[in-house]
């Protein structure tokens, strides 16, 4: 029997402006009412299974802080503020906010909040929205923020709470009473889902671990010179050297987590999954038994170690636990399977819930079939709370078949990893362990590009500063508490997440002034000028389009081959992966997809990063109800596909071929459009029946179909 690890991973950064102590995003509240609830709850059902949550320190402080009235939440008082009393730019922060939520599973089934998404726009130009503001009145205002607020209340919510049935059922027309009544229970559910986990560990069901405190890259806080390691030769930072604050962010995590919780926590994720040798005495010292990271830090470990030297290291030695030294101190460790924990958090809603549970429990059964008998262990860690708004149900009915599935499998058992390293120390031992995050194994993410490097920059210029003033002798003790706070927050790795090329979102601006405005606050606080500099921004506005449209004809010849570079000159492109947000996928089928028309045809060409059991379809969303299937494609030359018509005919075609690349044509007859007609389509990839991933991700790609006359005026040699 395999031990079955679940370690959900919750996380929000610290929305909280320190000026004003106001939380300026409401994902912390939002979350705790659908994800946290939930993910808590649907465990009670199933009263053999048992699951590791990670809470962040920094998540839970931002909980309390709400409950106790500590902070305001921006984004609830634009909602609990009568609708008729709303000004002008509390108008327009509503209509540009209140639908910044998943349209097809939370707005989209409920026709009012879908007429009036549509009536705002299915944009988030700025303009767009100023430019709807007249057309609202006061009681579709007031529709707007209960549904944006009843909407997020998750399968739990409606449970505990019949009302929010209820008030989902009468759709439109609410009153301010009922509205403030879903805000009401919004903090009631704050306040339960602390007692909840504290009570589900208290039964034995739950183990809660922490990270450190503000959720920093600890690696690069303790050295920066760190990242070096894994990205030799890039442009850095000035050094960044403050092990002492590494320290303390493991510290205060510790001590928070004990009381809040009634006991120290065991384990830890490392923020990001990072990790280095030279932080294992640190989290020795604060009682943390075991860390978690990737696998791929696993194997870059033991490829170094010169116990393994001159060894192939077999896949199975991820399945078990290890001892990690350095520096005469040790700890216990667990890496997790990436491609099982990627697939519960990028591909699982997006197949049918049994489907995807009963697809996972496949392939735990076949790795129990190969590790030790009840000693092996199957890591399954991952993002616990973004996931499941991309589930139709919320992922009720996926997680209650996989906890089903292995409650009811002698193959299978689910402990938490406290339990699986008290009955099983590890037996093997890392001496020389690789520095780097899940993320590529690396911590290209947060370091190394033009903005992350000015950002570390003001910190470190910043810390220095404090550093000085502190061993000056001249500040208080209230001084240097509250200086050392908004130094930690601003060390936190979330403002570095949203710098550079990797990854946007509309609140890039957001994120940089809160990063400057812990920055500035060391300075005040200290009794000191804050440098102008400071009130530069990092981040730039960027726009990056989501992908390039065509530009001309193109009319390649269909033989799966990269003969010839002007085959697809001209072509549209979309780069895999380019509209990552939040979460990180880290392995793709697909690289990038190029697609573009002559006067005949529809060309699509698909560029993969690896090949398998891997089948294509293209859905149609215009022309409405048209899609293409292929079988499992083969590097083997042409093969068929078969195209579905809106009317329900299935014709077959042979204009596919896949050897280097994926190509295909597409008659534009079959399609029933021609030249200047638009054409909005999305790209599935599917392994052995099972949906593996959608491009785009969230809109489908939108383009005009080019004309003869739109060739002839852009014509070139």
């Amino acid at each position: 029997m395999a031990n079955v690890v679940f370690l959900w991973h919750m996380h929000q950064p610290y929305y909280v402006n320190p000026v004003n102590r106001t939380a300026m995003m409401p994902w912390v509240r939002l979350h705790s009412i659908k994800g946290y609830l939930d993910m808590i709850s649907v465990i009670e059902e199933f009263p053999d299974i048992r699951v590791n949550f990670n809470l962040t320190p920094v998540l839970m402080l931002q909980i309390k802080e709400l409950i106790d009235g500590q902070i305001t939440d921006l984004w609830l008082e634009w909602a609990r503020k009568p609708a008729s009393d709303l000004d002008e730019g509390e108008k327009f922060a509503i209509l540009e906010n209140f639908f910044k939520i998943h349209w097809d599973n939370l707005v989209k089934p409920f026709p009012r909040y879908w007429e009036l998404l549509n009536k705002r726009g299915l944009t988030f130009y700025r303009d767009d929205v100023r430019r709807g503001l007249r057309y609202f009145s006061t009681q579709e205002f007031l529709d707007l923020q209960t549904w944006f607020n009843l909407s997020w209340c998750g399968y739990t919510a409606e449970r505990l709470y019949p009302e929010l049935v209820e008030l989902k059922k009468k759709g439109r027309n609410f009153t301010e009473e009922e509205k403030n009544r879903v805000l009401d229970i919004h903090l009631e559910i704050m306040r339960l889902v602390i007692q909840k986990y504290r009570v589900a560990e208290e039964r034995g069901q739950v183990e809660l671990t922490t990270t450190p405190f503000f959720h920093p890259i600890l690696p690069l806080v303790y050295d920066s010179a760190f990242a070096e390691r894994s990205l030799p030769g890039r442009q850095f930072p000035k050094r960044f050297h403050w092990p002492e604050d590494a320290a303390a962010h493991l510290t205060l995590a510790v001590e928070q987590h004990a009381a809040m919780f009634g006991k120290a926590p065991r384990g830890l994720w490392p923020s990001e999954g990072s990790i280095a040798p030279e932080l294992i005495p640190l989290m020795e010292r604060c009682g943390i038994e075991y860390f978690c990271s990737d696998e791929e830090n696993l194997f870059r470990s033991l490829n170094r170690d010169p116990a393994f030297e001159g060894q192939v290291v077999d896949h199975l030695e991820l399945f078990q636990g290890w001892s990690v030294s350095h520096g005469g101190a040790s700890v216990n460790a667990l890496f997790r399977e990436k491609p099982l924990s990627d697939f519960i958090g990028f591909m699982a809603a997006k197949n049918d819930p049994i489907q995807a549970a009963t697809h996972l429990l496949h392939h735990m059964r076949h790795i129990a079939s190969l590790i030790p008998h009840d000693t092996g262990v199957i890591p399954l860690i991952l993002d616990g709370e973004n996931a499941w708004e991309t589930f139709a149900d919320g992922g009720e009915a996926f997680l209650r078949a996989l906890y089903g599935g292995i409650s009811a499998d002698e193959r299978l058992r689910s402990c938490t990893i406290e339990e699986h390293f008290r009955a099983h120390p590890p037996q093997r031992k890392i001496t020389t362990l690789h520095t780097g995050s899940w993320i590529s194994s690396n911590f290209d993410i947060w370091i190394g590009e033009d903005e992350e490097n000015r950002g570390w920059d003001l910190l470190g210029e910043t810390r220095d500063f404090f550093q000085r003033a502190l061993d000056s002798g001249r500040l208080t003790i209230e001084q240097e508490c509250a200086a050392k706070r908004e130094i930690y927050a601003a060390e936190g790795s979330d403002w570095f997440w949203w710098y550079g090329p990797d990854f946007s979102t509309d609140n890039d601006a957001l994120f940089d002034e809160l990063f400057r405005q812990h920055l500035k606050n060391v300075y005040t606080i200290c009794g000191h000028v804050v440098p102008a500099e400071l009130d530069r921004p990092i981040t730039s506005m960027r726009v990056v389009p989501l992908y390039d449209r065509p530009e001309r004809f193109i009319t390649p010849f269909i033989d799966g081959q990269l003969a010839s570079f002007y085959d697809w000159s001209g072509s549209g492109l979309y780069l895999a992966g380019s509209e990552q947000g939040a979460m990180y996928r880290s392995e793709r089928f697909l690289n990038k997809m190029h697609f573009g028309n002559d006067e005949e045809h529809l060309y699509l060409r698909l560029d993969l990063r690896k090949w398998g059991r891997v089948s294509l379809q293209v859905q149609f969303h215009e022309p409405a109800g048209v899609s293409i299937r292929t079988g499992i494609l083969t590097r083997h030359g042409l093969q068929q596909y078969s195209l579905t018509k809106a009317n329900g005919e299935v014709v077959s075609l042979n204009n596919l071929a896949a050897a280097e690349v994926v190509e295909l044509s597409i008659p534009l007859a079959e399609l029933h459009i021609g030249p200047g007609v638009q054409v909005h389509f999305q790209v599935r990839l599917s392994e052995d029946g099972i949906e593996r991933e959608c491009y785009p991700e969230s809109v489908p790609i939108q383009f005009p179909l080019l004309s003869e006359e739109f060739a002839l005026q852009n014509w070139m040699v």
